[in-house]
């Protein structure tokens, strides 16, 4: 006997056939034939934040009184069982849906009151004794669930994947600074010769730029830490015990060990998901200086027989098809594309965030899955940059040192002596001759042979103050 392929399931819009092996039930497959849009879907992340505020809610709820032990237990460890991602494939409903989230909400609490009906000695799909409405979604609404989701999985991928990758790139770059501390080479100001400056002194400024990054995501990350959980529909939380929304965040923080706190204004965060944009804006912030240091770094690395060949970094893999021996700095480039995705996504978050009406917000799927792209591209591109590039940096100290002492520049140690005209004149007969300053100022007796090499002392230069 063949085993069917379909199962039929109604509700208030009538009948549909539902593939019989699912967990997901009626409300989700008609969100999945509706949706046909594109391959995006919710990642592992926000599956787990799902399930956690779904067991957060039932453990809240029996407390409560609201729901009775056996299907408490039921739900409890279905919803355990999602946390874990053994029902991942079961989420199958494309990101571009409602802009409620709530297609990918029924999803969550089919799935859970499938499995908990299962646990039960029921079979899937069924809606007694667990429901998916009346029981997992209880005190619950998908205008306070999705949003809530959207926090909780965000701050937890921040901390747990994207300030230790930060963190590691800044002290990378901080050992660098210290490593290169007295390799001096020429500064470049518009692309055009400048005073002397250390290699440790370059390294320096970005590691600062990425400390300064990770200040303003954990300071953003407070936002994020306030959940609407417990406003229901419109924030008022209507159906929803007064105490539902404290006893659950408080298994929140439990389960999670963050500091999730109830929102000061829950009408706020489900009609506009501001605390996203303060997350994303500081990311874009971190993705501007990745991208900076990149240039600098390829820029640096150019050559190596036509270009600055100051740096060497790591080989990783044959550069071209057809030149052979190429070598390309691949990692930079990548952490480029990567900045330049996390540029679009803030503009998608931005439109997102302030395109809503009234009461709720109505582009939260694409907010989440912009705002948790962002944070899991943004850590893996700065745990490559410092593994798999600025570890392996080597400065070619001699090309650099050449640089440094050729530039037509270093007249400006002697600038306060003889005037920025008369050094200008020089730098300008440098040029135009070319001789080096050093013997020009010899030359016109400027300086004394005995004393020019104190007054042209380029590591002196990048210590600040006058040269006397």
């Amino acid at each position: 006997m063949n085993t069917p392929q379909y199962r039929i399931e109604r509700d208030f819009l009538g009948e549909l056939e539902v593939p019989a092996d699912a967990y997901f039930g009626i409300d989700t497959y008609r969100a999945y034939k509706n949706f046909q849009i594109s391959s995006y879907r919710f990642p592992r992340i926000f599956i787990k934040a799902l399930g956690i505020i779904k067991l957060s809610a039932a453990r809240a709820n029996f407390k409560l009184g609201l729901l009775e032990e056996k299907i408490f237990k039921a739900i409890e460890k279905a919803s355990q069982e999602v946390i874990e991602g053994k029902f991942d494939d079961q989420f199958i409903v494309d990101v571009f849906q409602t802009g409620s989230g709530t297609s990918t909400n029924m999803n969550a609490n089919e799935v859970i009151a499938s499995r908990a009906n299962e646990i039960l000695g029921g079979k899937r799909g069924d809606k007694k004794p667990v429901h998916p409405n009346d029981h997992v979604n209880k005190s619950q609404s998908s205008n306070d669930v999705i949003p809530s989701t959207i926090y909780l999985s965000a701050t937890m991928l921040t901390m747990e994947k994207l300030i230790p990758s930060v963190d590691q790139l800044y002290k990378t770059l901080i050992q660098k600074s210290e490593e290169f501390k007295d390799i001096v080479r020429a500064g470049r100001t518009h692309l055009q010769d400048a005073l002397p400056v250390t290699l440790g002194q370059n390294f320096s400024a970005y590691a600062t730029m990425i400390l300064h990054a990770k200040e303003e995501i954990e300071k953003s990350l407070e936002r994020l830490k306030e959940l609407p959980l417990g406003g229901t529909a419109v924030g008022t939380g209507l159906n929803a015990h007064p105490e539902f929304e404290k006893l659950a965040i408080d298994e929140i923080r439990k389960i999670t060990g963050i500091d999730f706190k109830e929102a000061k204004n829950k009408f706020e965060i489900m009609q506009t998901l501001n605390g996203t944009l303060a997350l994303h804006s500081a990311i874009k912030s971190l993705a501007a200086s990745l991208m900076k240091i990149s240039n600098d770094l390829r820029l640096l690395n150019s050559g190596p027989k036509t270009g600055l060949a100051e740096l060497d970094l790591p080989a990783l893999q044959p550069g071209s098809s057809i030149m052979p021996g190429k070598v390309n700095p691949v990692i930079p480039e990548a952490v480029n594309m990567v900045s330049a995705r996390i540029f679009g996504n803030d503009v998608t978050i931005t439109i997102s965030v302030q395109a809503p009406l009234l009461e709720l917000s109505t582009m939260m799927p694409i907010i989440g899955y912009t705002l948790l792209e962002s944070i899991e591209i943004a850590s893996n591109s700065c745990k490559n940059l410092a593994d798999k590039c600025i570890t392996g940096i080597k400065p070619n100290v001699k090309r650099m040192k050449e640089y440094a002492e050729s530039t037509t520049m270093v007249i400006t140690a002697i600038a306060p002596k003889i005037g920025y005209d008369n050094a200008a004149l020089i730098a300008k007969k440098a040029l135009e001759t070319g001789k080096t300053i050093r013997e020009l100022l010899i030359e016109e007796k400027i300086v004394s042979e005995k004393d020019v090499d104190k007054v042209l002392d380029i590591k002196k230069m990048t210590q600040g103050g006058i040269i006397s």
